[in-house]
């Protein structure tokens, strides 16, 4: 009925099947970014048509980015975008250092 409040625990999207945490090194222009993934990789990553206008995304962000079925090393999709709130709760879990 309420919307949470901010010191509330709340749900957060961890990454599925085949997805990869990473965060924003720099920005390329237009919907396009170089992600530093959690698995030690740079990827050159887009953001897909339908979630394009939803998403303000900057340097330093936390995303998650599912990466291409070919050139999977080097190319991926954004999937989804942690807020600051959720990065906290992240730190607080100790998934991000």
């Amino acid at each position: 009925m309420y919307p949470p409040q901010q010191s509330e625990e709340q749900r957060i999207r961890m990454p599925r099947k085949g997805e990869i945490m990473g965060t924003v090194i720099e920005m390329k222009g237009g919907s396009r970014m170089t992600v530093k993934c959690f698995d030690g990789k740079e990827r050159l990553c887009r953001i897909p048509g339908k979630i394009k206008k939803k998403l303000i995304i900057k340097s330093g962000d936390y995303l998650i980015v599912q990466p291409w079925s070919v050139q999977g090393d080097e190319r991926g999709d954004v999937a989804y975008r942690y807020n600051s709130f959720q990065v906290e709760q992240l730190r607080r879990k100790g998934i991000l250092k």
